[in-house]
């Protein structure tokens, strides 16, 4: 489906500062529930709103992996299996952490 630009479109915030995306937004970004959304500040102040579902890849570590790839499939003797006791010591290490993957980084972990 093409959406026609629209000029313009508007909001309004509640006192929680949440808002509903205006549908001729929602449609040109494709967003449907539960989408996440990516705000882009720029210098002028203007702000881009796009879908953040598009994940950036880190080209160092896909070079990486792609290395490691090759490594394996050149070199299959060199694999080996994780002997029990390293699988028990690492569970071991980290039985008590809770950790969300999907929680922010704090400013001391950026």
């Amino acid at each position: 489906m093409v959406v026609k630009p629209n000029p313009s479109s508007e909001s309004t915030l509640t006192d929680r500062y949440q808002t509903t995306i205006p549908e001729p937004v929602r449609k040109a970004l494709g967003l449907g529930k539960r989408d996440k959304i990516r705000y882009v500040i720029q210098p002028d102040g203007k702000v881009i709103i796009s879908r953040a579902d598009q994940k950036e890849e880190d080209p160092i570590l896909g070079e990486f992996l792609n290395f490691i790839a090759q490594d394996i499939q050149k070199n299959p003797q060199h694999l080996q299996t994780i002997k029990p006791e390293l699988v028990n010591r690492i569970q071991s290490l980290v039985a008590d952490v809770d950790i969300d993957l999907d929680a922010p980084l704090s400013d001391e972990d950026e």
